[in-house]
């Protein structure tokens, strides 16, 4: 099991202080010397004053952030959970989303959903009722453009007219490709284009709020995940190829029945077929989240040496047809 440290600024009670520079450094650093095997920033680039106010929270742009992290680390990986592909044009994404895996020398995850806020859709500019037709073929089409980035492509709002000049990522074929969402349009999609699945846990009420459908319980995340394994076998490939992020819930590390239930809940979910956990740190201060990130890979079992380079080629500016 591979553990993931969300950025502490996503927490809704996080203070301003971890959108400072030193903070960010000293917090992804930490991480990377306990052995997370991860850091992840979600994005939302104009959400509204009601959705922070209601269990929101700061966000800075995953993009420049995760840059700043490959800058600040070595080994870590790089994760946008999830970066919302309907806001913007396939192109502009394969861009950003290039640009971080280049510059980190290989290190993206590239984690992406349909996006839920429809105010935040209409700040951007992007029609909400048309986000699932926009998402399916964002997401053809970004693996598209990393598998041969110089034939044009045209779709939804885009047109490229004739042979493009685009570097392809570091990592090869392109960085891992991991898709959210608890819906059967979500497994299709993961089936299709997904080296990852991150689904959430959550109750009925979550799970109308983000407009997903609900997974409640260990057994329906089960059924799920077979289900998802079976459309991934039909297509020719291996299930076991495709990793399976899952959420922690945020836990007292002072309260021993609450370290055991996590303790039990990821030992449980693991058996599943879980490989990644998402965790959430102490985020009341930089100081405490930085304690937390100690004594959570300590409670845990987490390995600083235990690293797995992503599948790089030498980079080039050389254009591909």
């Amino acid at each position: 099991m591979r553990f993931t440290l969300e950025y502490p600024s996503e927490l809704p009670t996080a203070p301003d202080d971890f959108l400072l520079p030193e903070v960010i450094r000293a917090v992804s650093s930490k991480a990377e010397a306990c052995g997370f095997s991860a850091v992840a920033l979600s994005e939302h680039p104009a959400p509204s004053v009601k959705w922070h106010d209601n269990g929101g929270h700061n966000t800075l742009d995953p993009i420049a952030a995760l840059s700043f992290m490959a800058a600040a680390t070595e080994d870590i990986r790089l994760m946008t959970n999830l970066y919302v592909l309907p806001y913007r044009t396939p192109y502009l994404s394969a861009k950003a989303l290039t640009s971080v895996d280049i510059i980190s020398g290989g290190r993206l995850i590239a984690g992406v959903g349909a996006g839920y806020l429809r105010s935040e859709f209409t700040a951007v500019g992007v029609e909400f009722t048309d986000r699932a037709a926009v998402f399916d073929d964002a997401i053809a089409t970004l693996r598209g453009i990393w598998d041969d980035p110089t034939t044009p492509r045209s779709g939804p709002g885009y047109t490229a007219v004739g042979d493009v000049w685009l570097q392809r990522p570091a990592q090869r074929p392109h960085p891992p490709l991991w898709i959210g969402g608890n819906s059967r349009a979500a497994l299709r999609r993961v089936a299709a284009h997904g080296d990852g699945w991150m689904p959430l846990i959550v109750d009925r009420a979550m799970a109308t709020a983000i407009r997903t459908d609900a997974i409640e319980t260990a057994d329906q995340f089960s059924a799920r995940l077979a289900e998802l394994h079976g459309r991934i076998a039909e297509s020719g490939r291996n299930p076991e190829s495709v990793d399976v992020q899952i959420v922690c819930p945020p836990t007292d590390l002072d309260d021993r029945h609450a370290v055991a239930a996590a303790h039990d809940l990821i030992d449980d979910l693991r058996d599943r077929g879980a490989t990644w956990v998402v965790v959430h740190v102490d985020g009341s201060s930089p100081a405490h989240a930085l304690r937390y990130i100690e004594r959570f890979a300590e409670e845990f079992g987490l390995d600083p040496t235990r690293t797995e380079p992503p599948s790089t080629e030498p980079v080039t500016t050389e254009r591909t047809s």
